[in-house]
């Protein structure tokens, strides 16, 4: 990648293209089917399978889509997901049950937007609250005597939602045409296509735009004849193949080196991979440690009632859409901007975490629960905004795929530490502090996107 002339001002040209091409209906209905992806992730809860599931998916889907592209990637993720999903429901077995899960966790792991997170969370929280207290053994039946006609609930639940992701899949793959993304394709040398998809786009939006093919290539031209004596590697599809493949070799991994390639963006990108992991950990070691933590204090929250369990936990969920909404509405104020909407709500978060550990009754704890859920989920609409946003398009892919991927990976830690540490209390007082250090980190961020185009 050193050797192949700076692509910034073909980066610009196309920023500027699609600044006029506006936020029109092309961009609405990809919006709408980005979201389909978060739906079968709440479908199954056995968390580790899920959660090494989405580690690889993460991993594979950011780094492997510089090699095939954001469009095969996009399309196959939801595919994956739901066809496993379905197996999943008829397995015969726990184990092959965690094996399946976690192929659905590895396809659900190419997916981003927070506030599809929280509308695709309503749906099967609505379908489990339907299924599961009419078609599941009763709370006070003894571990290893619930026989499977008893349990029904959870597998009906997981062939609804397969299904209806299978449905969602088909509906994103043949009523809508997706183009290649024109930062993808510039990294390719690939100009006329990236002319065509913003053409394409434009008159999708019953718009036009103004770029050409002469005036991408006239940047290249220039570079060349300013940079005469370097060796420059050819810019077209076979080469950037090529130099995929190229950086799984021991000196390789140059989308990984321009991520570090000056100081300010190593210093931006560790900040970002430690507050992915930190909310990585945070995040499932409070969700995990909960029933510990009530059958140690008292406040059982309804769960020895299998209706009242689910029905406030779809009332949680609703707050969670309603943190996105709010959190979309601050990261464009001007005076909060994405770095203080990320700061502050990780350290109010926190906060109410602490304050967390007095609750002792039941509408305590699900108003704490609710709140906490409402700052978080403000947290996760700041920080997948931001995030995409500081990283330069050619290494997008790359840079977003370690976040995530380091994000699961301490995300792995969780069920452990909270089955086998001494006291209930412990995990949410850890959580409570990994969200403060993550608020205070984010509000070190080198750089404000507010108001500007993403690199």
């Amino acid at each position: 990648m050193e050797n192949m002339f700076d692509k910034k001002q073909t980066v610009d040209l196309v920023n500027h293209a699609i600044q006029l091409i506006g936020m029109g209906r092309y961009q609405w209905a990809l919006f709408c089917l980005c979201g389909f992806g978060w739906m079968p992730q709440h479908s199954a809860f056995l968390s580790l399978a899920l959660i090494a599931g989405l580690v690889c998916g993460a991993t594979f889907w950011g780094l492997g889509s510089v090699l095939i592209g954001r469009r095969l990637a996009f399309n196959l993720t939801l595919l994956i997901a739901s066809i496993f999903g379905i197996a999943a429901a008829a397995a015969p077995n726990f184990v092959t049950c965690a094996v399946l899960v976690s192929f659905v966790g590895f396809g659900v792991g190419g997916n981003l937007l927070s506030v599809w997170w929280a509308i695709g969370q309503i749906i099967p929280a609505g379908v489990a609250w339907g299924f599961l207290p009419n078609y599941s053994c009763s709370s006070e039946t003894p571990a290893g005597d619930c026989i499977k006609p008893e349990i029904m609930g959870w597998i009906y639940l997981m062939y609804t939602m397969g299904g209806f992701t299978f449905l969602l899949w088909a509906g994103r793959f043949f009523l809508f045409h997706l183009h290649e993304s024109p930062k993808y394709l510039i990294g390719q040398g690939r100009y006329v296509e990236v002319v065509e998809v913003l053409d394409a786009v434009a008159k999708y939006n019953r718009r036009t735009q103004p770029l050409a093919v002469e005036a991408l290539e006239q940047v290249e031209i220039n570079h060349r004849s300013s940079n005469i004596t370097k060796a420059l590697l050819p810019v077209n599809k076979k080469a950037a193949v090529k130099r995929a493949f190229a950086q799984f070799k021991p000196n390789g991994f140059p989308h990984i080196r321009s991520l570090f390639s000056t100081l300010k963006l190593a210093y931006g990108l560790i900040l970002i991979l430690l507050i992915w992991g930190m909310i990585g950990l945070a995040s499932p070691l409070y969700s995990n440690s909960l029933p510990e933590y009530f059958a140690e204090h008292g406040a059982r929250a309804g769960d020895d009632y299998i209706n009242k369990t689910y029905r406030n936990n779809y009332i949680i969920i609703i707050c969670s859409l309603l943190g996105t909404m709010v959190g979309g509405w601050l990261i464009g104020l001007k005076y909060i901007g994405r770095r203080g909407t990320l700061g502050y709500s990780l350290i109010v978060t926190a906060v109410f975490l602490f304050a967390f550990t007095i609750v002792r009754t039941e509408v305590a704890n699900l108003a704490f629960n609710c709140v906490s859920t409402f700052t978080q989920y403000i947290m996760w609409c700041a920080l997948y905004c931001y995030t995409p946003e500081v990283i330069p398009s050619l290494h997008r892919g790359t840079g977003t795929g370690l976040a995530s991927a380091f994000n699961r990976i301490c995300g792995l830690m969780a069920p452990i530490i909270a089955t086998y540490v001494g006291s209930s209390d412990v995990p949410i007082y850890i959580s409570a502090a990994l969200y403060a250090v993550a608020g205070v980190l984010s509000l070190l961020l080198p750089f404000e996107t507010m108001g500007k185009a993403s690199l």
